[in-house]
């Protein structure tokens, strides 16, 4: 099984936030590859140069997730024009692009798609609410 982690669950799962399931923790360090999109490292970055922390009231640097993504062998992907093809055709349904980008990454690539934002699951494909 292929997961791609919203920015949320990644941060969660690397920093031990206590906020996922051992389910969910089990069923990331089990998958087949685990995957995050560099959308997310530029929601922290964003994020936090607005003051606004990804992970109340943990917080991490860009530089620090990516760390603890590498450390937890979380493959981060690129944005190709596959994935800006696939936003440009989403339906408006959530207006974050950073969730935007997330969901056309999971569509474009086939991943399965771990959040804990119900809309998300409005888009279809497989999604995993946590």
């Amino acid at each position: 099984m292929r997961l791609l982690l919203d920015t949320h669950v990644a941060v969660w799962a690397v920093t031990g936030a206590h906020r996922l399931a051992h389910t969910t923790l089990a069923l990331i360090s089990e998958a087949d590859a685990v995957a995050v999109s560099i959308a997310s490292l530029w929601e922290v970055a964003v994020k936090n140069n607005l003051g606004r922390r990804v992970t109340d009231p943990l917080g991490i640097s860009v530089a620090n997730a990516r760390a603890e993504f590498d450390a937890a062998s979380f493959d981060v992907l690129s944005i190709s024009l596959a994935h800006l093809t696939q936003v440009e055709v989403l339906p408006l349904i959530h207006r974050d692009p950073f969730d935007r980008m997330i969901v056309a990454v999971a569509l474009a690539d086939t991943y399965r798609l771990v959040t804990h934002d119900r809309t998300l699951r409005e888009y279809g494909g497989d999604v995993l609410l946590v």
